[in-house]
C-alpha cells in the first residue's frame, strides 16, 4: 500500500489533504475511498466548482481531483480561479469520454494530469505516487 505522509516544520508529519470534486455522490464515495485505500489522507468533498473554490481556500489541500462536468461553476472555471489565487495548486482532472477539448483547456488553466472515468485503482496509484514523488525532490 502506497503511504504519502508529508514533512512539516521541524519533521512533523502529517496527513495528506485531498479535495475530491464531483457531483455525483457515488463517484466522491467510490473515489474517496480508493484514495484513502492507497494513502494516509483526509478527504475533503466538493459538490460543484463553487464548493470547490471555497473548499480549497478552507482547507488548502495538498492534491485536488476535480470533475469537469458540474452543474453552478463547471471544473474548467473552477480550476482557472484556483491557479489564478494558487499557482502552486495541483490538480487532477477527471474526465469522461468525450471531453478532450475541455482536458486539454484545463492542462492549460494549469491542471497538471487527467483520470478517465471510469477511475482505475493502478492509474490512480500512479497519480499518487507520481505526486508524492514530485514532493520529495
Amino acid at each position: 500500500m502506497l503511504k504519502t505522509i508529508l514533512k512539516g516544520v521541524f519533521g512533523v508529519t502529517r496527513d495528506m489533504k485531498v479535495l475530491l470534486c464531483d457531483d455525483s455522490m457515488t463517484v466522491r464515495k467510490k473515489v474517496g475511498h480508493m484514495i484513502q485505500f492507497l494513502t494516509e489522507c483526509i478527504v475533503y468533498e466538493a459538490v460543484n466548482g463553487q464548493d470547490a473554490i471555497e473548499q480549497y481556500e478552507e482547507h488548502n489541500p495538498d492534491l485536488v481531483f476535480m470533475d469537469i462536468t458540474m452543474p453552478i461553476k463547471d471544473g474548467l472555471e473552477a480550476v482557472a480561479e484556483i491557479m489564478t489565487m494558487h499557482q502552486d495548486a495541483h490538480i487532477i482532472m477527471l474526465s469522461s469520454v468525450g471531453t478532450k477539448s475541455n482536458l486539454e483547456k484545463a492542462l492549460k488553466f494549469g491542471a497538471k494530469d487527467f483520470l478517465q472515468k471510469p477511475i482505475d485503482t493502478d492509474e490512480l496509484k500512479r497519480i499518487l505516487t507520481q505526486f508524492e514523488e514530485e514532493q520529495h525532490v
